[in-house]
């Protein structure tokens, strides 16, 4: 046991190097992010019904929830990178835990999604965001998010793994970045057409946004933060086990 804690230090501790020393992966962490809020605030803000909230209000829970989509990228070319380069096969010569590698980099995907939330509030705040939640309201939206960024990594991770090239764990990452579209990131699901709204009301993305947003604002919620915590750790049930399936027979 001490053994597999101190290869997993190592191994977070190289994924978290990796951050500072790939300024590509603070690009994506943070300024797409940050990019594309300030495009729905200022571009389309004025065309969207959100009711009651303000646009501002409404928009930065989805951005959250999106930047940790982003934020996959950067894990599928990474597991990939490891196992097609020659890393991992190194570490299975030697008596280090090899499937440390993958908690290394859920480690740093989580670290990285802190980064860019931190900033998706702070531009928040600047475009218009006025968070009201209290204690409570700040701790739920803190342990919906980091069960919601480490289920992302794994799925993440599964998808570097089952990937054959660089390019194709590119491509397949953005399955999870386009995930939050379909979603009430953007606009409330009741402003949709009826089919697009039933899928967009009955996906897990959706049941985040939809409890984090109140969360923030200090709101009443409903039942979807049990939803959606139900929804997200039994993907996170299915995603541990099926990731380290997949590294052993690599």
């Amino acid at each position: 046991m001490t053994t597999a804690l101190s290869d997993s230090r190592a191994l977070i501790g190289r994924s978290l190097r990796h951050i500072v020393r790939n300024p590509e992966q603070v690009v994506v962490a943070v300024l797409m992010p940050a990019a594309i809020l300030l495009i729905f605030r200022y571009m389309f803000g004025g065309a969207m019904n959100t009711g009651s909230t303000a646009y501002a209000d409404y928009l930065i829970a989805g951005m959250i929830v999106l930047s940790v989509s982003m934020n996959a990228t950067a894990t599928t070319t990474g597991v990939h990178a490891d196992l097609s380069e020659g890393f991992v096969d190194r570490l299975r010569s030697m008596p280090v835990l090899s499937s440390a590698v993958i908690i290394g980099h859920v480690a740093a995907a989580v670290v990285r999604n802190l980064l860019s939330t931190l900033v998706m509030l702070g531009v928040g705040m600047l475009v218009g965001f006025r968070p009201r939640a209290d204690l409570d309201g700040w701790l739920g939206v803190a342990g919906l998010l980091l069960l919601y960024s480490v289920a992302i990594a794994f799925l993440a991770a599964i998808l570097g793994m089952i990937a054959k090239t660089v390019e194709g764990a590119s491509g397949l990452s953005v399955l999870l970045v386009f995930a939050p579209y379909l979603s009430s990131a953007f606009a409330p699901a009741d402003t949709l057409p009826g089919w697009l709204r039933v899928v967009v009301e009955n996906q897990p993305i959706t049941l985040v946004m939809d409890t984090v947003r109140p969360l923030l604002l200090g709101l009443p919620t409903t039942g979807d933060g049990w939803l959606a915590v139900v929804w997200w750790t039994a993907i996170l049930l299915v995603a541990v086990p099926l990731a380290g399936h997949l590294f052993r027979r690599r």
